[in-house]
C-alpha cells in the first residue's frame, strides 16, 4: 500500500508533485552522478514534460536539482536565472523517446571539464523517479534506497569482489543489476543497499582492480 507521502509527494515548492517535485529529483539524480553542478546541460522533455513543462515549472525543477538543491527549496522559482548567474549553459530541447517512455520523462546530458554524463529518468507519481538509462546503458532505479553506481569493466570476479567488501561491512544489499554493451566491455553497476556504506567502504570499492567511477547515491528523503 502507498503512504500518503508516495501519492501526494515530498515537502516541495509547487505546482505539482509529478512535473515539480519529480523533476527537481531527476535533476538531482544528474547531479549526484555527475558529482558536481554542471558547467553544461541539455535538458531533453518528453511528452507531457515537453507540453506543460514550462506551466508546471518543470524547466525550473530540473534546474534546480541539478544545482543539488531539494524539492521545497525556495529558490526554485529562479532555478534558471541563478543557474545563469552561477555560469551554468542551459539549453532544452523537445524530445521524442519513444512509446514506452513514460509521459513525464527526461534526458540530461550533462558535462563538466571533460566529463560527460547522459542520464534518462521519469517523474512517475507522488514526486518518485525512476532511471531507465546512464551513458547508454539501461539501468532501473529510483532513489528509493541507498545506492553505490559503479563504472567498471566487465570482468569475471568483479562482482565477487565487491559483494565480499559489502559482506565484510554487514551491508545488505536489497537490488544488484549490472548492465554492458557487450562481454569484456565497459560496464555499470547499481547497488541499492539498506544503509549508506561509510567513506572508508567506498574507499576500499573505488579500489578495486576494473573500477572507473563510483558515486553514492543517499535515498530521497
Amino acid at each position: 500500500m502507498n503512504s500518503v507521502f508516495q501519492i501526494i509527494g515530498p515537502p516541495m515548492v509547487g505546482p505539482s508533485s509529478s512535473h515539480t517535485a519529480g523533476a527537481v529529483r531527476i535533476g538531482l539524480l544528474g547531479h549526484l552522478l555527475l558529482g558536481a553542478v554542471p558547467e553544461r546541460a541539455v535538458i531533453g522533455l518528453h511528452g507531457s514534460f515537453a507540453a506543460t513543462g514550462r506551466g508546471h515549472a518543470t524547466d525550473r525543477g530540473i534546474v534546480a536539482g541539478l544545482l543539488g538543491w531539494q524539492p521545497d527549496d525556495e529558490r526554485l522559482k529562479d532555478a534558471l536565472a541563478l543557474a545563469e548567474t552561477a555560469g551554468v549553459a542551459v539549453t532544452f530541447e523537445a524530445v521524442d523517446l519513444g512509446d514506452a517512455a513514460h509521459p513525464n520523462s527526461a534526458r540530461l546530458r550533462l558535462a563538466l571539464g571533460t566529463q560527460t554524463l547522459s542520464l534518462t529518468a521519469a517523474s512517475v507519481g507522488g514526486g518518485n523517479v525512476e532511471a531507465s538509462e546512464l551513458d547508454g546503458l539501461s539501468v532501473s532505479f529510483s532513489g528509493s534506497l541507498d545506492a553505490l553506481v559503479m563504472w567498471h569493466q566487465d570482468r569475471p570476479g568483479f562482482l565477487a569482489h565487491v559483494t565480499a567488501v559489502l559482506a565484510c561491512v554487514n551491508a545488505n544489499i536489497a537490488t544488484i543489476r549490472t548492465a554492458r554493451a557487450h562481454r569484456g566491455a565497459g560496464a555499470i553497476t547499481v547497488i541499492e543497499l539498506d544503509a549508506t556504506p561509510e567513506p572508508e567502504v567506498t574507499a576500499i570499492l573505488n579500489r578495486i582492480d576494473h573500477v572507473t567511477q563510483l558515486r553514492v547515491l543517499p535515498r530521497f528523503g
